[in-house]
């Protein structure tokens, strides 16, 4: 796995939770890409990792799936990563 290289943008809120939340379930990104694309969601892995990096907007469409196929709620997505205890 490829640690990113560039700051993260600020075009989108929910792209470090949509990393972290893919990174928790194990899940690679082109496994992601394949069950958007069964959904109906065509997004190529250069899309994924711009929404990832929150340099890319997403549609409320694509949030709407990425919540599914996360297994969570777009409204847990918005939320504020909790800071690590120390």
């Amino acid at each position: 796995m490829r640690v990113r290289k560039l700051s993260t943008g600020d075009r989108n809120i929910v792209g470090a939770f949509v990393a972290r939340r893919r990174k928790e379930l194990n899940i690679k990104q082109k496994d992601l890409l394949s069950q958007l694309q069964i959904m109906g969601i065509d997004l190529n892995s250069s899309g994924l990792s711009k929404i990832e990096g929150q340099i890319r907007s997403v549609a409320d469409y694509e949030l709407r799936a990425l919540a599914e196929v996360l297994g969570c709620t777009m409204l847990e997505m918005f939320e504020e990563e909790e800071p690590a205890a120390e």
